[in-house]
C-alpha cells in the first residue's frame, strides 16, 4: 500500500501531547516532594533532585520535538544503526563500575545514562522493520523466528549479565506482543513463552537474591525489616493515604522510611500524600496517554507504522503496569521506573522520545482524517 502521508504542515495528536505534559508536570511536583528531605541531607539543597529532573525533562522535551518533526523515511533507516549502538552500549556497561551490585550505567561525566532504556526503542524499530518487510517468511521458523528471537535473546543475555532480570523480562514481553501482532505463528509464541517461563524459574531458584525477593513478595510481612522492607513501607504509605491523603509534602514515609522514595516507589508517595483522589487523577492522566497512544497505532495504515507505534506504546504501558504492580505488592520487585514520574534521566528522556515518535506517526492519521473530511 502506498504511503499516504504528506509531510506538509504539522498536525498531530494534541490530546496525547497535552496529557503527557500534564503527567510530566505531576511527576516533577512529586519528585520535589519525595526527594526534598533526602536532597537537603545529602546535597545541602532540597531542590537538588528536582533541578536535575527539570534538566532531564528539558532535554527530553527538546528531543521529543525533534522526533515529532523527523521525516518518516529517516526513522525507517534507524533500526540497524540504533540496534548496533544499543548492543555496544550494553557491552560497555559490563565493564563499568557497579552501583548496588549492578553495572547498568555509562558515566559520560556530565550525565550518567542507562542504555537499557534506549535499547527498548531500538528493539521496537528493528522488530517492526523485520516483521513488516519479511511477511513472506515471518510464519516460518528457520527464517521468520530465529532472527528476531536471536536479536532479542542477545539483548536479554546482556541485561542478565548486568544483572537486570526485570528489564530482560520487559524485552521478552515486547518481542512476544509485537510478534503476535506481526503474524508470527501462535504455536512458536506459545513454545517460546513456555521456554521463557522455565528459564525465568531456573534463574530465580539459582539466585539467592532473586529467590529472597520472590519470597518477600509472596509474604512481605514475614520479613518486614529485611528483604521485604521496601515493599512493606510502600504498603504502609498507601494505607496512610486514605481518601484525600496526608497533604502534598506532608508524607512521612519519605522521611527515610521508604528508601529512594523518588525513584521506583514514587507512586507510594503519591498514594500517601494525595490519597485515593490523587491516585485517581494519575490514572486518568496516564490512561489518557495510553488510550491516545494505542489510538495512534490503531489508525496507522502501514503495517510497519502500526508495529512501531504499538511497540512504543507497549514500552510506556508495560513500565506503568509493572511499576504499579510492584509498589502495590502484586508482583515481585523489578526496579522498573514509572514513566514520566520516577526520578531518572535515562527513563524520562527515553519515554519522551517514545512520545515524540508517536506524535510523529499521529501526523499521518491527522492528515488522512483531514483529507477525508474535505
Amino acid at each position: 500500500m502506498a504511503n499516504k502521508r504528506q509531510d506538509t504542515g504539522f498536525t498531530m495528536d494534541w490530546a496525547l501531547l497535552v496529557s503527557v505534559l500534564c503527567v510530566l508536570a505531576f511527576g516533577l511536583v512529586m519528585v520535589l516532594s519525595s526527594s526534598a528531605v533526602m536532597a537537603s541531607r545529602d546535597y545541602g539543597s532540597k531542590f537538588f533532585f528536582f533541578k536535575r529532573q527539570l534538566l532531564y525533562a528539558g532535554i527530553g522535551l527538546l528531543l521529543m520535538t525533534i522526533c515529532a518533526m523527523l521525516p518518516k523515511k529517516f526513522i525507517y533507516k534507524l533500526h540497524y544503526p540504533l540496534l548496533g549502538v544499543s548492543i555496544a552500549a550494553l557491552l560497555v556497561t559490563l565493564f563499568g563500575s557497579k552501583i548496588n551490585g549492578a553495572s547498568r550505567w555509562i558515566n559520560l561525566g556530565f550525565i550518567t545514562i542507562q542504555p537499557m532504556e534506549f535499547a527498548k526503542i531500538s528493539l521496537v524499530l528493528y522488530l517492526a522493520y523485520f516483521l513488516s518487510t519479511k511477511q513472506d517468511i515471518v510464519r516460518t521458523f528457520s527464517r521468520g523466528v530465529v532472527a528476531p528471537f536471536g536479536i532479542t535473546g542477545l539483548l536479554c543475555v546482556l541485561l542478565l549479565f548486568q544483572p537486570d532480570f526485570g528489564a530482560a523480562a520487559v524485552f521478552a514481553a515486547l518481542l512476544f506482543f509485537m510478534c503476535w501482532a506481526g503474524g508470527t505463528r501462535k504455536l512458536y509464541l506459545l513454545g517460546s513463552g513456555l521456554l521463557a517461563v522455565g528459564a525465568g524459574y531456573l534463574l530465580i531458584i539459582q539466585s539467592a537474591y532473586r529467590f529472597r525477593r520472590l519470597l518477600a513478595f509472596l509474604d512481605p510481612f514475614k520479613d518486614a525489616t529485611g528483604s521485604s522492607y521496601q515493599l512493606v513501607q510502600s504498603l504502609v504509605a498507601f494505607g496512610a493515604g486514605g481518601l484525600t491523603g496526608q497533604g502534598l509534602g506532608a508524607g512521612k514515609q519519605k522521611l527515610f522510611y521508604l528508601p529512594e522514595a523518588h525513584n521506583d516507589f514514587i507512586m507510594a508517595v503519591v498514594g500517601e500524600e494525595l490519597g485515593f483522589l490523587g491516585m485517581s487523577l494519575f490514572f486518568v492522566l496516564m490512561g489518557t496517554v495510553l488510550f491516545r497512544a494505542f489510538t495512534v497505532s490503531y489508525r496507522q495504515e502501514e503495517l510497519r507504522d502500526q508495529l512501531i507505534t504499538l511497540g512504543l506504546t507497549l514500552i510506556i504501558s508495560l513500565g506503568a503496569v509493572l511499576n504499579l504492580a510492584v509498589v502495590m505488592g502484586t508482583a515481585p520487585p523489578k526496579g522498573i521506573a514509572m514513566p514520566f514520574m520516577s526520578y531518572g534521566g535515562s527513563n524520562l528522556i527515553a519515554m519522551l522520545l517514545c512520545i515524540g515518535l508517536l506524535l510523529n506517526f499521529s501526523r499521518s492519521t491527522s492528515e488522512l482524517e483531514g483529507r477525508k473530511a474535505k
